[in-house]
This record gives C-alpha cells, structure tokens and sequence, in this order.
C-alpha cells in the first residue's frame, strides 16, 4: 500500500512538473513572438495563430501576420530548440568526462560544427551531396574524434580532455578564419562572421523542421539515460560496477551530442555559454540527479536562449546584435559568480 501511494505521489509530481514547464515554456514563447522591433498585442498573435492553424478567419493585417508567422514564430522556436539542445549537450559532456569545465563550446565541437559548415558553404566540399547541416555534423565529428585521440594520447584524464578541446577549438577556429581569408570575397566574409558569432536572423519554417526534431531527439536520449548518467559522475569503472553498458552509453550519448550541437550550429552559427553555465545554474535549483536535471536544464537552456534573442533585437534601436554576444555577455559573468560559489562551499 506504502509502495502504491509512493508510486502514485511520484507521477502525480512529475505531471504537475510537466504541466508546469510546459506552461513557462509556452509563455517564453509567446513573449519572443510579441516583444521585438516593433511591439504585438497578445490578441493578435492569438488571431494570426488561429489562422494559420485552424483557418479561423480573423481579420488581421497581412504585415503583422507575415511578422509573426513567417519571421518572429519560426525565429523563437529554432531559439527554444537550440537553447535546449545546448544545455543538454553540456549537462552530457560534463557527466561523462566529470568536468565541471566540459560543453560543446570548449570541447572543439562547436568550432568543428562552424570549420564543417563553412567549408560547405564557400569551399563546396562534398560536392554538393553535403548540405549544411550535413557538413557541420561531420566537422564536429572529425573535430570530437581528434580532441578524443589527442586527450587519449596525453593520458585520457579529464583535465587533459578539456586541454586537447581549448587546442582543437583553436585548429578549428583557424581553419575557419583561413577559409573565409582564402575563398570568400568581402561581402560573403561578413555574412559568416556574424553568422559565426550567432545569428538567428535568417531562420524560417523549414529550419525549425531541423532544430525541433534534434532537440526532441537529444532530449528523449538524455532522458533514456539519466541512470547511466547518474553512475558515470562516479566514473566509468563505477558506472561498469552497476551494470551499465560503458561504451554502449557513452557512443549514444556522445552521438547525440554531436547531432544536436552540429544541428543547431549549422542553422544559428556558434553560441556560447548556454551548455557551460546553463547545466550549473540548474543544478543549484533542482540538486545534481540527472533525472531532474536533463528536463530542467532543457527547459532552461530554452527559455535562456529566447530572452537571448528578445535582447539582441531590442539592445539597439534599429540593429540585430549578434546572439553570440548576448549570451557571452550574460553567461560570462554567471559563469564567474558559480565559481566563486562553487570556491566558498569548499
């Protein structure tokens, strides 16, 4: 009996929790829908929505209804999808390498993902069979394999790990800048450096069909394998202690960081500080499981990217900030009061 009404208290807390996140996840993304360069009433959001997805015939104007449906919808949802995506790729890398410093940014895998897509872009490697996205999944690729094989070479340890990942980063980052130096002329120099710095500008239907998918898809892997996670914070021969299948996890989990890093910077350019400080911030508010942890670091990382691009709109009047910098503004100084946090506790 004990047991039961144990169980269903359990899952009566985690429907009020999925309700709850839901909810806040909903309104985040109706205010990135509302607020911008030029401010919309709820109730023509609300109108423009209804038609669009139930034909409900209401009469707006075609100009806001071309705003919110084809530019601010679209721009927020990818926000919401990257954000989430972000998160969780460093609340991944920093269980399975037990570095508080490990996320996509700083493990090379980002500057692979940007070397991968700009190559596509101006050099035309592949081809043609390579898109973007395509490309970018095989940098991040190619940049994680060699970050990994340079930390195994220089012992394995997780300290030599996020060193191989500054030295990678920085091949990667290089290689980008020597091909845009190389190929591209002036104008297209200029469009992928903001791009790089990340850029949210050019996003439409067809990219939250890419961002949305691959958000979805980490998350449900994340969540498969918060058990796994839990154990590898312990390390791998402690997670191989309690039966968990070491190499088989740590694969799935380093693909699906791979997919929805390469992902999200094939579509929005290189953003920083959401998978570093975002997993921490979390963490002091929900404890460190991972069961916790994977759904409110993906919610946050969501909601933190939205407010992001309301900012980079609204921060100068009549110019577009580069996301990038918005992030590194706010995660740069969050990053610096959790270690002086974490500094206190010891």
């Amino acid at each position: 009996m004990m047991a039961a009404a144990a169980s269903g208290w359990r899952a009566r807390s985690l429907l009020w929790r999925g309700m709850l996140g839901a909810a806040v996840l909903t309104m985040a993304i109706l205010a990135g829908v509302v607020i911008g360069e030029t401010p919309l009433p709820v109730s023509t959001v609300a109108a423009v929505l209804a038609n669009e997805l139930w034909n409900a015939g209401h009469p707006v104007d075609p100009i806001d209804a071309a705003i919110i449906w084809n530019y601010r919808m679209p721009r927020t949802l990818v926000a919401a999808g990257c954000g989430a995506g972000l998160a969780l790729s460093g609340v991944v890398l920093q269980a399975l390498i037990r570095n508080a410093l490990a996320d996509p940014y700083l493990l090379g895998v980002s500057a692979g993902a940007s070397t991968g897509a700009v190559a596509v872009t101006i050099l035309g490697v592949g081809g043609g069979a390579l898109g973007l996205s395509g490309g970018a999944f095989v940098g991040a690729v190619l940049a994680f394999g060699l970050v990994a094989a340079l930390a195994r070479a220089a012992g394995g340890g997780p300290a030599q790990l996020v060193l191989a990942g500054i030295a990678g980063s920085q091949l990667f980052n290089a290689l980008t800048s020597f091909f845009i130096a190389k190929s591209a002329n002036a104008e297209q120099a200029r469009g992928i450096m903001f791009w790089l710095l990340g850029n949210l500008s050019g996003v439409r239907w067809p990219d939250v069909a890419l961002a949305a998918p691959a958000a979805a898809l980490g998350f449900l892997v994340c969540l498969w394998h918060v058990r796994a996670m839990d154990a590898f914070v312990f390390g791998a021969q402690s997670a191989a202690a309690l039966g968990i299948a070491v190499r088989r996890v740590q694969l799935v989990l380093i693909g699906a960081t791979t997919l929805m890093t390469a992902t999200m910077v094939s579509l929005v350019g290189s953003i920083g500080f959401v998978g570093l400080v975002i997993p921490h911030a979390v963490r002091f508010a929900v404890g460190a499981r991972h069961g916790a942890l994977v759904p409110g670091a993906a919610l946050a990382g969501a909601v933190f990217l939205i407010a992001a691009d309301i900012t980079s709109r609204m921060l100068i009047p009549g110019q577009v900030v580069a996301i990038g910098v918005v992030t590194a503004l706010v995660g740069a100084p969050g990053f610096a009061l959790i270690l002086i946090r974490n500094g206190g506790r010891r």
